[in-house]
């Protein structure tokens, strides 16, 4: 029977707490890809910036050649889809432990209201970067 006051008790406490909410939110944001599944089954995290001049998205996708990404502005939202395959594609290999997400991507940024022009995305350390400039 755990102590009320040993930290020990609660640190352990915290610790499976943690593992746990990591765990719902790997289930949340990655679906491994069924066969013939035509719609997204990952998204890619992002990070937002501002000025008064742009903004900029900076989306994770390390593994992903640009010629399997598309970006585009649609309805108040810049929309970044794509492939990442699986780099082992050989029959002789079975999968033991898959964390990283495979299979097709979809990211809906939504966009605050304004006119944006987007510029040519560009992948640099394994992120896709966009910038998008504010029109006046």
């Amino acid at each position: 029977m755990p102590r009320r006051n040993d930290p020990t008790d609660w640190m352990w406490s915290h610790a499976w707490g943690l593992l746990d909410q990591a765990e719902r939110m790997h289930r949340q944001f990655f679906h491994p890809s069924r066969a013939g599944r035509e719609q997204a089954t990952w998204e890619p995290p992002i990070d937002v910036f501002e000025d008064e001049r742009e903004f900029v998205v900076v989306a994770a996708m390390p593994g992903v050649p640009a010629a399997r990404i598309e970006v585009h502005a649609e309805a108040g939202a810049l929309v970044i889809r794509g492939v990442r395959a699986l780099p082992v594609t050989g029959r002789s290999h079975v999968i033991r432990h898959l964390e990283i997400p495979y299979g097709i991507f979809e990211r809906r940024i939504v966009l605050p209201a304004g006119r944006f022009d987007v510029g040519a995305p560009e992948l640099a350390d394994g992120c896709l970067v966009v910038h998008l400039k504010k029109r006046p």
